[in-house]
């Protein structure tokens, strides 16, 4: 075994054990006493004692009546605090551009979006706009008594790991200092600003929905939106490739035209949200709230739109599962809308195509995040970096 190749300092390990404290107030999903965070860390009760004084005292962590016990001294439940910490969750979509603040306990305490086409846009001019709109938000979170930890931000397309948008095609943005966007007195904080996959931001809003539930889950999360995105998750993290660019579901081809098939037909152009709405034979600007419409009263073409987008997925879905192992595909955005319609098509393509069906047929699922999901994810990844880094927060306050 090699040495080690420096020392541990002590305040390496206060910030570690300060974290291990906190995340097992936060994830538990009913309150925990001292001796169960103790069971549940490794960790002392005189340790938990004084971590628990700390996360008190600097108002992330609060504690509920005592409970009397069978023996031994009451035991004291311990909550995160609401309000007092508001992480905010941006978004630039094709369709849309958003804010959404979260609190510690998960709540949305204030939230705002706008709905505009934003294909062809000047980056400039969108910023502006989300600039506003995160400025009102950011107003009413701290009206509510919390303070801004920070923000992250959701964008449609591929990130470097220097937080460079190389390109959003449905934006029709290219190679963009994605950090500069918005002034860092805005979007700032404890933990500051980042940026980060819209489909990657949606999958950890949907790990943290299932988490109470399925533990440590794993599966294919599909964003659908005017474009499609996907992310992968093994053991409840998410697994984002190299370069963070895996999961791109959109742009797997699942067909070419019977009169030119050199011309390829990706899954985006049958299963995008325009695309969608072009095959129901809606007009080219009608909302997606006509198509649901449409397709509650049964309308055929609407219908069959939908079911032809279903069956590309599955398709799309196929590859994904040979390459990858994949055993759930979850339903977000657009999909999870149209759930009830769509799913069929995608399991029956699977069923097909999937080489190992027979003895692990690949489920489909609905997301349980909810609208809005990257917003979600984004809020969550600064209420994580708060998590891994409390003392920064002990130190503001």
């Amino acid at each position: 075994m090699s040495p080690p190749v420096a020392p541990v300092r002590q305040d390496w390990m206060r910030e570690h054990n300060l974290s291990l404290t906190l995340s097992a107030v936060l994830d538990a999903s009913e309150p925990v006493s001292r001796a169960q965070v103790a069971a549940r860390t490794g960790l002392s009760r005189a340790a938990v004692t004084n971590l628990v004084d700390r996360l008190v005292e600097a108002g992330l962590v609060r504690e509920l009546a005592p409970v009397a016990l069978q023996r031994g001294r009451p035991s004291v439940p311990l909550v995160p605090v609401a309000r007092t910490v508001a992480a905010l969750g941006l978004e630039v979509n094709v369709d849309y551009l958003g804010v959404r603040a979260v609190d510690l306990t998960g709540e949305v305490i204030a939230e705002q979006v706008l709905h505009a086409d934003l294909r062809g846009s000047e980056p400039a001019v969108v910023a502006a706009r989300l600039g506003r709109v995160t400025g009102e938000v950011r107003s009413r979170a701290v009206a509510l008594g919390a303070r801004i930890a920070g923000s992250t931000l959701a964008l449609p397309g591929l990130l470097d790991s220097s937080s460079v948008l190389r390109t959003a095609p449905n934006l029709g943005w290219r190679d963009l200092d994605a950090i500069g966007l918005l002034p860092a007195e805005l979007v700032g904080g404890a933990v500051g600003f980042t940026v980060a996959n819209e489909a990657d931001l949606a999958a950890r809003a949907e790990i943290r929905a299932r988490r109470s539930e399925d533990g440590r889950p794993s599966f294919f999360y599909v964003s659908g939106e005017i474009g499609i995105g996907g992310a992968r998750v093994l053991g409840g993290a998410l697994s984002a490739g190299s370069h963070g660019w895996a999961g791109e579901v959109g742009h797997v081809v699942v067909g070419s035209s019977p009169t030119a098939p050199s011309v390829l037909t990706r899954l985006e152009d049958v299963a995008g949200q325009r695309a969608l709405i072009r095959n129901a034979q809606l007009p080219e600007d009608a909302p997606f709230s006509d198509l649901l419409e449409a397709v509650a009263q049964g309308s055929p073409a609407a219908v069959a739109a939908v079911r032809q987008a279903g069956r590309a997925l599955g398709i799309a879905l196929a590859a994904v599962a040979h390459i990858s192992d994949i055993d759930e595909a979850v339903l977000g955005g657009t999909f999870a809308a149209l759930f009830d319609t769509v799913a069929g098509p995608v399991e029956a393509a699977l069923a097909e195509l999937v080489v190992f069906s027979d003895w692990v047929p690949v489920a489909v699922t609905r997301a349980r995040a909810g609208d809005y999901a990257a917003m979600t994810g984004a809020a969550h990844t600064v209420i994580d970096r708060l998590v891994a880094r409390p003392s920064v927060w002990l130190t503001a306050s």
